[in-house]
């Protein structure tokens, strides 16, 4: 068996592996060092083994997981949520699916300091759901807008599975931020849009709520006016070069434990609850990151990058259809990985032969410009059957409801997310503009 036909067999048994829910860390690191050990022997897999653990988890980015999942998780407890939706609510609420936009408006505004999906998602869904049914909204489309509203907080950041694709590509953390923020707007404008349009299209799925006055509107903003500062404090830090990610996550952590205690919905037994919810996720994306290391290293002891980007150059194939086909098949293995696998996944593999082709754009570019492509990608995976956890997590929450109506409800999102990625990978400065102005 040659090098790069052991890469294939170790990467389908992964597959395998993962498919009989076999935790994705454990996979990887068995796959990798199963192959690393074919390739190069069992002593430089010891060799390695004692060396890596140290280098990998002793980069100082890394140190900004823990700090933005604890902000996640203080900022889950400190009940925000409620408040973000009702404002939101106040806003937009007497439109046709008024409400639905108000429950993506406030996905949009949690996911700002939370940085998780599956959180935002589960936390919003909690309070916004049982308003819709209600009002009498048809189960698909509060869940669609919920279970899509959700995959925001993996967009706009800070995000974990964005952290972890530039710690994996030696990509900035802060330029990604940035270049992240526009991609993550138009993906709620896209929602709105798409709700405002579906509810014309069928009127009794999303009735108006009820009119409120400008004084209640601007008396809104109030309660929510401290997580407002907290946002600029935190992104426009990083924006304007202020601190860097981890000092920025430090701030926020700080800023968000305020809020949770003043707000009297945070006690000391909760505030340990979320270190160790955090130390527990911490490790659980550490030990993932460390499989996902030991494959990669396998991977490119395989030559398997290099023979695929021989073979891309000898194809005849422009960049633009290479990165088409590679986006493709991200929306395929989302019916059935969650993000983090397929990113840590594919990167070893995709990353080498996007920097290796044409773009027309800097090499720098050209790395921030793909990591969030894939990002927005991979966040559709989310929403996409027979997987979608962001789905099964509203689901969950309204046992009644169809799991095909579910599902059904997503669609117009999915058509928004297509004609967004779209214009990304058409208009590349879309993705970059605000980089290059705040560098």
């Amino acid at each position: 068996m040659s090098d790069i036909q052991l890469a294939f067999t170790m990467m389908a048994l992964l597959l395998v592996l993962m498919g009989f829910r076999i935790p994705i860390a454990l996979s990887m690191l068995g796959c990798g060092a199963l192959g690393y050990t074919l390739l190069a022997g069992a002593p430089a897999l010891l060799e390695y083994l004692g060396t890596a653990p140290v280098d990998k988890f002793s980069t100082y980015d890394l140190s900004v997981v823990p700090l933005f999942l604890l902000m996640g998780e203080l900022a889950t407890r400190a009940g925000i949520t409620a408040e973000l939706f009702r404002t939101c609510n106040k806003w937009v609420g007497h439109m046709k699916g008024g409400l639905a936009m108000a429950a993506v408006s406030g996905c949009a505004a949690f996911g700002a300091i939370c940085g998780s999906s599956l959180a935002t998602a589960s936390t919003m869904g909690k309070v916004a759901l049982p308003e819709m049914k209600r009002l009498n909204y048809s189960g698909g489309l509060a869940a669609g807008c919920l279970a899509a509203g959700g995959t925001l907080g993996i967009l706009i950041p800070p995000s974990m599975v964005l952290i972890i694709f530039a710690v994996l590509t030696e990509q900035n953390i802060s330029k990604m931020f940035i270049a992240a923020f526009i991609p993550g707007f138009l993906a709620a404008f896209g929602y709105m849009l798409a709700i405002a349009i579906y509810v014309r299209l069928f009127p009794n799925t999303g009735p108006r709520g009820e009119k409120t006055s400008w004084g209640e509107k601007l008396r809104s903003t109030k309660d929510v006016w401290h997580i407002s500062i907290i946002f600029v404090i935190v992104l426009g830090g990083i924006y304007l070069g202020i601190f860097t990610p981890t000092e920025a996550a430090a701030v926020g952590v700080v800023l968000t434990a305020v809020l949770a205690f003043t707000h009297g919905k945070m006690k000391l037994e909760a505030f340990k609850d979320s270190l160790i919810k955090t130390a527990v996720s911490t490790a659980m994306i550490f030990f993932i990151v460390f499989g996902a290391d030991l494959f990669s290293v396998f991977i490119a002891l395989s030559q398997l990058p290099q023979a695929g980007v021989e073979l891309i150059e000898s194809s005849g194939l422009s960049p633009y259809t290479i990165l088409i086909l590679m986006l493709l098949t991200y929306l395929v293995l989302g019916c059935f990985l969650d993000s983090l696998a397929m990113i840590l996944l594919t990167i070893p593999i995709y990353f080498p032969i996007i920097m290796s082709m044409d773009f027309g754009l800097p090499a720098a570019d050209v790395g921030i410009w793909f990591g969030i492509l894939a990002l927005v990608v991979v966040e559709v995976g989310l929403i996409t059957p027979p997987v979608g956890m962001n789905v099964f997590i509203i689901k969950s929450f309204d046992p009644s409801l169809p799991m095909k109506d579910c599902f059904k409800g997503v669609v117009p999102f999915l058509i928004s997310d297509i004609v967004r990625v779209g214009l990304l990978v058409a208009f590349p400065p879309i993705t970059l503009a605000l980089v290059h102005l705040l560098s």
